[in-house]
């Protein structure tokens, strides 16, 4: 199929219901799309649906639409604790926007109440909404979903309402299994009836998927929707809208380079994709202190609670900057974004697609660019290769100014600065170093010092990866950075404490004995413990099991030692023999029988 519109709403083979029709004008959705006309008649007779479609074709009305069309239908009205379908997806974000998309058509039909489980909020408030209003559909992130099942203790039998489901459908099924959620899954699986259609969306195909597919759907349609006048065998995996471009910049040049450009492009809505939340953290902040008159929104996985609020403000907008990470690469509608830049390639080939597919939504024109190293070019072909992505080269951003001092300046006037950099510094390196295309992102080509200074580091951090190493080239501030104080007074307050504690207990272990470390002591000194030592377990194991008393083993060792000094040439047999026989060998006892005396101790020994 072409992912082209086919046709209106009303020649599908299957009648939709006039609710459904009148919301459908009211949101200004005249035409279908490809993976809609193919889904919705499969959903409604009864067939479970696997779909891959590129990313913005449409596939959130392609269950949507089905699942309240199947809720109607149903000969046995659903009660107010009966679950009728269940939508299952990785996000927080996404699962909102599903919220919002079902909530639109479930004003036309008040008999049926929708729930939103999502992190982010407290389990039990979720526990007491559900038990209070009911819910017919389930929007559900996996984590919180499991986690409600095992709420029975708090009055809350999930497992008995979800027994009444009718349709079940996996929204970005790819990314749920990318995200770990696969044993989530199949806790949740095995609570739901057998008898039930399933429906499977995601913008990528994947082995993990095909076993999903296989354990969870019975004889699925398998539906591939396919961009207009790609060949089967060569099928892009991006909007065919969308312009995806390349530039080429050096890492200390990096950064100017992003600000110029979003300078020249403020008044568009833009994505900005960093690689790791430490990233957004640093630099958001200095996009919010560089670029004026914009609106600068962060997001990324570690925020627990605004998430849903900062998300919700973005789409609103009409003009702005998300700086942002993988969170928001998947299934996430936000209308009107008409820049994705990708500061730092993602660790997955398949999230470069999908980040791409934020804008040149539902046929609109959409533009994206990623800025690659020198070195990192040869990631362009792979692209084109492995994701079916041609991207085209940018020329050089203009106009491009030096604002690395000014971040450096936020830094020294504030430690929170300071450290988010070096945070940031860190997890890039790292991130870095677990890249999927190990052959063109390897940690041993980056240039630190380069990529030090397109940080703005005031010096260098201490990391595994820089161990032993030294960089002449790399000027550090004259500044001592422990001086460097917290904006937040209460912050502040709190560091000056822990210095003062942690300098107190230096000066104690100061002036406490030194322990000895043999590791820092002259070798012969070394040995000399090791033999002592030996000698002390060799006692122990005479002691444990010997049948000679300790008087009989000094004489035998000095025997021994006698006998050594005369094969060694040192003395002659005459003096042996005078040795042997002189001093306490008189006083020797017989060793005809084990002696009458106690063992001493191996503690006991002279060392």
């Amino acid at each position: 199929m072409e992912n082209t519109t086919e046709g209106k709403w009303d020649s599908l083979p299957v009648k939709l219901n006039d609710g459904i029709m009148q919301t459908l004008d009211e949101l200004g959705f005249t035409h279908m799309t490809p993976v809609q006309s193919a889904c919705i008649p499969l959903f409604m007779r009864n067939k479970d649906v696997a779909a891959e479609a590129v990313t913005g074709s449409g596939k959130t009305l392609a269950f949507v639409i089905p699942i309240i069309e199947i809720l109607i239908k149903r000969e046995d009205k659903l009660k107010k604790m009966q679950v009728g379908a269940l939508i299952v997806t990785p996000t927080r974000e996404l699962a909102l926007q599903i919220s919002e998309v079902m909530g639109q058509f479930l004003q036309k039909f008040p008999q049926f109440r929708q729930i939103l489980l999502i992190g982010g909020s407290n389990p039990i408030e979720d526990v007491e909404k559900f038990k209070e209003q009911g819910a017919n559909i389930l929007i559900a992130t996996p984590g919180r979903l499991e986690d409600m099942f095992r709420r029975k203790a708090d009055g809350l039998d999930l497992a008995l309402s979800v027994k009444f489901l009718e349709v079940l459908v996996l929204d970005e099924a790819d990314r749920l299994l990318d995200m770990g959620f696969e044993a989530s899954l199949n806790v949740i699986l095995g609570y739901l009836p057998k008898q039930r259609r399933t429906g499977l969306f995601s913008a990528t195909q994947t082995q993990e998927l095909e076993k999903l597919v296989r354990a969870g759907l019975r004889n699925p349609v398998r539906i591939t929707v396919k961009e207009k006048g790609v060949a089967a065998s060569c099928t892009q995996k991006t909007p065919a809208r969308l312009c995806n471009y390349y530039t080429i910049c050096r890492a200390e040049d990096k950064f100017n380079s992003l600000v110029a450009f979003l300078r020249q492009h403020k008044h568009e809505k833009q994505l900005v994709f960093f690689s790791t939340c430490a990233c957004v953290e640093y630099f958001g902040r200095a996009l919010e202190a560089l670029i004026k008159n914009v609106t600068i929104h962060c997001i990324h996985g570690k925020m627990k609670h605004k998430r849903n609020k900062i998300f919700s403000e973005f789409r609103s907008l009409k003009g702005g900057i998300l700086v942002c990470t993988d969170v928001m690469a998947r299934g996430i509608d936000i209308p009107e974004v008409h820049w994705v830049l990708q500061y730092d390639p993602p660790s997955c080939a398949s999230a470069f697609v999908h980040r791409c597919g934020r804008t040149a939504r539902i046929g609109n024109q959409g533009n994206a660019m990623v800025f690659l190293l020198p070195m990192e070019e040869s990631y362009v072909t792979f692209l084109s290769i492995n994701q079916k992505c041609p991207l085209e080269q940018m020329v050089p951003v203009s106009d491009v100014v030096d604002v690395l001092p000014k971040v450096k300046a936020l830094a020294l006037a504030d430690r929170a600065m300071f450290d988010r950099g070096m945070r940031a510094f860190v997890s890039t390196v790292q991130a870095y170093a677990k890249h999927e295309c190990s052959l063109i992102f390897r940690v041993k080509d980056l240039d630190f010092v380069a990529l030090a200074r397109g940080f703005a580091l005031l010096r260098m951090p201490r990391m595994p990866e820089l161990k032993g190493k030294n960089f002449p080239d790399f000027i550090e501030t004259t500044i001592d950075t422990d001086n460097i104080r917290y904006k937040d007074k209460q912050r502040e307050k709190l560091r000056q404490k822990l210095l003062i504690e942690l300098k107190v207990k230096r000066e104690e272990r100061a002036a406490a004995p030194k322990r000895h470390n043999d590791k820092n002591k002259a070798w012969s000194k070394q040995k000399n413990r090791k033999d002592r030592r030996r000698k002390t377990a060799a006692k122990r194991n005479r002691d444990e099991g010997s049948d000679m008393d300790d008087e009989d083993m000094k004489e035998l060792l000095k025997d021994t030692r006698l006998l050594k000094r005369l094969k060694k040439g040192q003395i002659s047999e005459e003096d042996f023999e005078k040795q042997l026989t002189a001093g306490p060998k008189s006083q020797r006892k017989t060793a005809t029988g084990p002696s009458e005396d106690p063992p001493s101790s191996a503690g006991e020994e002279d060392v």
